[in-house]
């Protein structure tokens, strides 16, 4: 057996929004996930501000690298490489963990990896299950994003099936639980007082479901008004809104859409894993019936736990690790930060990277971290 030592140690970066995550693998051995959240300094607002979480991490970030350090027992020297999330995401946030990364990787003679944050949602489970099966169907469902994605190689090939034409899954949570008035993130909140709803006490939409809409794409801006129509007409008409029974209704319009789109994906092109990732995968409605209709279908269900569901830095330490592994080229000192980073492109590669390389550890030698 080989030694565990002889894996890549590599350390990831994410800040694509409003989570400082830092993450250490050993190959898939999870070593440290430290996150410091500025979720309460949006919450006023409704939403994130791009501005706000830009300067959260500049704050936290230095921090919370030395306590993902000192949590997994190692030495930033004794790093084989160093990951950080290029893209997508808000441009600001990206800037500060990218040129963070450069620094660390610059200072200490190691190999940078710009890598994509949908394909590190999709690789963060072999954290938690082991190598990620190929081919993997994934389904993607956060804040900004909801997507079927298609993986054969997570370095190199993943190939987009559907995505959301309109407000993301986690965007549609956010939106009725302010019409609710439940606060901020909606998601949380919607799956805890569903628990005490009724799923089928009112019949809201589906949408892209007919026999003309895109069999893989999602639309949740159309539910998302009907249920505030739906709960505007009750308190024009002076009745009570039961919150309960709506927050029920509209999560499993929600996680209906998902499974059944993600199920017949995985059946149109005979893949039999399917993955869920991103924030939403947190919601316990949406991993009930998924893992009721993989079942029925005779699909392998892989969701990590809900900690690794949202963004942190595991996520992109373990991408960045297979990378290492599998011998990927590591990026440029010139890597910059790419708000629409395609999905296609899970890491961006360097042209020159073994001549750069050689001249950092040239100068690492300065002693440029301490």
């Amino acid at each position: 057996m080989a030694d565990s030592r002889d894996e890549p140690l590599v350390l990831g970066i994410e800040t694509s929004c409003d989570e400082t995550g830092v993450g250490i693998v050993r190959g898939t051995t999870l070593l440290a996930d430290a996150i410091a959240s500025s979720v309460d300094e949006h919450a006023r607002f409704g939403g994130v501000v791009p501005e706000v979480a830009s300067r959260a991490h500049l704050e936290a970030m230095v921090p919370t690298i030395d306590r993902a350090l000192k949590q997994a027992g190692v030495s930033a020297r004794d790093l084989d490489g160093i990951a950080v999330t290029a893209g997508p995401g808000l441009a600001g946030a990206l800037l500060v963990g990218v040129s963070a990364a450069k620094a660390y990787a610059y200072a200490l003679g190691k190999p940078l990896y710009g890598v994509n944050h949908l394909a590190s949602h999709i690789c963060v489970d072999q954290l938690e299950h082991g190598t990620l099966p190929e081919p993997t169907m994934a389904l993607l469902v956060s804040g900004g994003h909801s997507s079927l994605l298609l993986s054969t190689d997570i370095t190199s090939d993943v190939r987009p099936m559907g995505s959301t034409i309109d407000d993301a899954a986690g965007e549609a949570f956010d939106k009725i639980a302010r019409v609710l008035d439940l606060g901020f993130p909606g998601g949380p909140v919607i799956d805890r007082y569903a628990r005490e709803g009724d799923p089928e006490a009112i019949a809201f939409p589906r949408g892209l479901t007919g026999p003309r809409d895109a069999v893989y794409d999602f639309s949740f801006s159309g539910l998302k008004t009907a249920v505030a129509r739906w709960i505007e007409a009750k308190r024009a008409a002076g009745e009570e809104v039961p919150v309960r029974d709506v927050a029920a209704s509209f999560q499993e319009a929600v996680v209906d859409v998902l499974t059944r789109k993600a199920v017949r994906a995985c059946k149109d092109e005979g893949v039999d894993h399917l993955m869920i990732g991103g924030g939403v995968a947190a919601n316990s409605r949406l991993r009930a019936l998924a893992q009721e209709r993989c079942e029925a279908a005779g699909i392998r269900l892989r969701v990590p736990r809900p900690k690794l569901c949202t963004d942190n830095g595991a996520m992109v330490a373990a991408l960045g690790a297979e990378m290492v592994t599998r011998g990927r080229a590591a990026s440029d000192w010139d890597l910059s930060a790419d708000s629409s980073l395609p999905v296609t492109d899970p890491h961006v590669p360097g042209t020159t990277h073994t001549h750069t390389h050689d001249h950092v550890h040239e100068v690492s030698k300065e002693n440029l971290y301490s």
